[in-house]
């Protein structure tokens, strides 16, 4: 019965958002509190929903603080300069545009760490979009599959560093089997760039960029000024703020601080330094705050769906229930079955929760069979592509409030291309022996 409850209760929720007949927030508070009722715990839903809300708090500061810090980072013209160099490189081509996207993308995303990689790229890349008229959708979807293509798979991103602590697993013989369909995901994002922008290209055409001044940039036959904003720019303090970017992302790497202390001391410093003026601090803040409230309340919100999923032990029946009807036919198949799973699977559960959840008893029945853990381990990362879609996911709510588009249309617009992008390093880990069928 709660196998069957949370199945209902995760499809009733992916149809409520990706029809627009609830928004994210009231869906994830609203359709965890009536099956929690319906099954029986409506006693305990408070503490589960406190529970959920205090693992998602550190989550949540961490957000808040760095849209404000990089809201006053954009403000400020740090990224000016390299929006300019980009332009000149590109000319005003959205393929090229495109492709440049996932390069950058798939280079900070080597930290493995999905925050930092779409605070730098969106930060860079989305004046960029604005200015050229181009579908942020393009840009956003971009930045998610080079994220989840090498995230995934690098031994200290997420994902792969809680499947080889789950498992007990060696992190070389996991990683290096990988490194051909990491290569093959990598040119796959890149395909997948060339050919969004190649529809751009369509809509929009190539842009005549030339700089007459350094004030103005002629697009096509729209003139689009630089707004110097009065006071907003800080074109003479562009060294500091990067010099203080660096510092942040540096200290970030190393884990000298919490990540929300980090970018809360960000913030504080690079608004002082900016905007010495108490009104101009307050006007950018005001500026950026409806965004934060939006992503933040997002956080919040999934941390009462996920905690009652996983208070009322839902979770854990459906793991179960997924074990058992699985044929003993399929078995030699298994990797090819964990890899496909593990597209509605982490869309629906939180990192933690299947890979510390639902990974232990998957690699247990494979055994039963003679599957490798190892591949079972590296099957269970393939659907990653689908798992950022997840509106549980903390930095796709940053990625969407960053990017300023709804949630819901997002993963209407980037569902084919991650579920194309799963199949496709699917693919490539069967072709390489990453995982074998017998």
């Amino acid at each position: 019965m709660l196998a069957f409850l949370g199945l209902t209760m995760v499809l009733s929720f992916i149809y409520l958002i990706m029809s627009k007949r609830m928004s994210p927030i009231n869906a994830l508070i609203l359709i965890p509190i009536l099956f929690g009722i319906i099954a029986g715990f409506g006693a305990k839903l408070g503490e589960m929903m406190l529970e959920g809300i205090r693992v998602v708090a550190p989550t949540a500061a961490l957000l808040l603080f760095a849209i404000l810090f990089f809201g006053v980072m954009i403000d400020a013209g740090l990224f000016d300069p390299l929006i300019k160099r980009i332009l000149k490189i590109v000319k005003g081509d959205p393929v090229k545009i495109a492709i440049g996207t996932a390069i950058l993308a798939l280079l900070v995303a080597l930290d493995g760490d999905g925050t930092t990689t779409y605070m730098i790229t969106i930060s860079a890349m989305l004046p960029l979009y604005q200015r050229l008229n181009m579908n942020p959708f393009i840009l956003a979807t971009v930045a998610l599959l080079s994220l989840s293509v090498m995230s995934s798979m690098t031994p200290w991103g997420g994902p792969a560093t809680r499947a080889i602590a789950s498992l007990g697993l060696d992190a070389g013989k996991f990683f290096i089997p990988l490194l051909p369909t990491m290569l093959g995901g990598i040119a796959w994002v890149i395909l997948t760039a060339f050919f969004l922008g190649k529809k751009e290209r369509q809509r929009i055409g190539i842009a005549d960029i030339k700089y007459p001044s350094k004030e103005t940039l002629a697009v096509a036959e729209l003139t689009i000024t630089y707004e110097q904003q009065g006071e907003i720019k800080r074109p003479n303090l562009i060294w500091i703020n990067l010099l203080l970017t660096i510092t942040i992302m540096i200290t970030l790497v190393m884990g000298i601080l919490p990540v929300p202390i980090l970018f809360l001391i960000g913030f504080v410093l690079s608004s002082m330094i900016n905007y010495p003026s108490l009104e101009k601090q307050k006007e950018r803040m005001l500026a950026h705050s409806g965004n934060a409230l939006t992503v933040v309340t997002l956080v919040f919100a999934a941390g009462i769906f996920t905690g009652i999923f996983s208070g009322t032990k839902m979770v854990d029946a459906l793991a179960h229930s997924l074990i058992s009807i699985i044929p003993d036919s399929l078995g030699s198949f298994f990797p090819l079955v964990v890899a496909l799973t593990s597209m509605p699977f982490t869309f629906a559960l939180s990192n933690d929760a299947y890979y510390f959840g639902v990974l232990p008893i998957l690699a247990e029945a494979a055994a039963a069979y003679g599957v490798d853990p190892l591949e079972i381990a590296r099957a269970s990362i393939l659907g990653q592509p689908v798992h950022l879609l997840s509106p549980l996911v903390a930095s796709t709510l940053l990625l969407v409030g960053m990017v300023k588009i709804d949630i819901g249309e997002f993963q209407r617009y980037a569902f084919k291309w991650a579920i194309l992008c799963s199949l496709a390093i699917t693919g490539v880990a069967l072709l390489t022996g990453a995982i074998t069928l017998f």
